[in-house]
């Protein structure tokens, strides 16, 4: 309890620092839940530790309260894990082409580490590096499985500090429970989120998918391992047009003119080629696994597609076609 009442106080001072106009009781005791007595002696004891701070709009009420500067920035550290996700909202933005946000982030991001000592951003460095090569983005709309923050904060700690883990996984078509050694590599975001990992057990010595929604208990060991300089989890995500890993095929799909315009705003897959067509159609092409989550995708586009290349993935939706007719 001391030490939540401890980090009350200097969120509060934190806010105090990070506002021009300041902060009232009234929302010291809406933040924090706090009555106006409490909200009361925890602005007199910021006051104790930090006498630089000031009534913002002197003469006017509800009184503001702010720190205009001294040793409380130094108290303000910036994490490998805050950077990291700040970075990875700039990607994703980037991804969505929401163009605006994602360099107002990346320029927040800068102004950031511009802040941070040189000796601390020599160790932040590294591992700020490991976690962005680990945050493996794939993200397609729709509904979404909820990850415990718990089971990601230790995979991301696994991942960095390079420890195997030991994962209680239940798999989704047989419901059995079985536990499996890994080495933690990071994740793919989609629909469905996945941890990438090297199984270590055998018969299956090889980078595998493990969804996390069904990793029900995780076990960081203390023996560590060596991650493979070879291995990207940029390439090993562009393998696939989903998550579905399998051998890669050349794609080369025709969409009609009517759907030309509407296809060109789809990321179909990072290596995608169009080509415009004297009839106005656009051909797409590609090199990538997944077959299935092609099909299943396609399915949407109807008529207006053609698949061209490969056989297999034609036979696949005439298929999906006809039994969509019976049903």
């Amino acid at each position: 309890m001391r030490y939540e009442k401890l980090e009350a106080l200097l969120r509060v001072a934190l806010d105090m620092r990070g506002s021009a106009e300041g902060i009232s009781l009234e929302e010291i005791q809406h933040s924090y839940r706090v009555s106006r007595r409490t909200a009361e002696r925890m602005r007199d004891a910021i006051e104790r530790v930090f006498p630089q701070m000031e009534q913002a709009n002197p003469g006017e009420v509800p009184k503001r309260w702010r720190i205009r500067s001294g040793p409380i920035a130094n108290l303000a550290g910036i994490s490998t894990e805050e950077l990291s996700a700040l970075t990875t909202a700039a990607l994703l933005a980037k991804r969505d082409d929401v163009a605006d946000l994602s360099a107002r982030l990346e320029t927040l991001s800068a102004k950031l580490k511009s802040l941070i000592r040189p000796d601390a951003a020599r160790r932040i460095g590294p591992d700020l590096e490991a976690l962005m090569e680990a945050e493996g983005i794939a993200l397609r709309p729709g509904p979404r499985l909820a990850i415990p923050n718990t089971l990601l904060e230790e995979l991301r700690h696994a991942i960095l500090a390079c420890r195997k883990v030991r994962l209680h996984y239940r798999a989704r078509g047989t419901g059995k429970l079985s536990r499996q050694l890994v080495c933690p590599y990071g994740f793919l975001y989609g629909n469905r989120h996945y941890l990438v990992a090297y199984s270590l057990g055998q018969g299956t010595s090889d980078y595998r998918l493990f969804s996390l929604a069904n990793i029900e208990k995780l076990e960081v060991q203390e023996s560590p391992f060596r991650r493979r300089k070879d291995f990207s989890l940029q390439r090993f995500a562009e393998r696939s047009f989903g998550v579905f890993q399998e051998d890669p095929l050349d794609v080369v799909w025709r969409f009609s003119a009517q759907a030309a315009a509407d296809a060109r705003q789809f990321l179909f897959h990072p290596t995608q080629v169009f080509e415009d067509q004297s009839d106005g159609s656009l051909v797409v092409r590609f090199r990538a696994g997944g077959a299935l989550e092609m099909c299943w995708h396609l399915f949407t586009w109807g008529n207006q597609v053609q698949i061209v290349e490969p056989k297999r993935l034609q036979a696949m939706l005439r298929q999906r076609l006809r039994d969509a007719a019976r049903s």
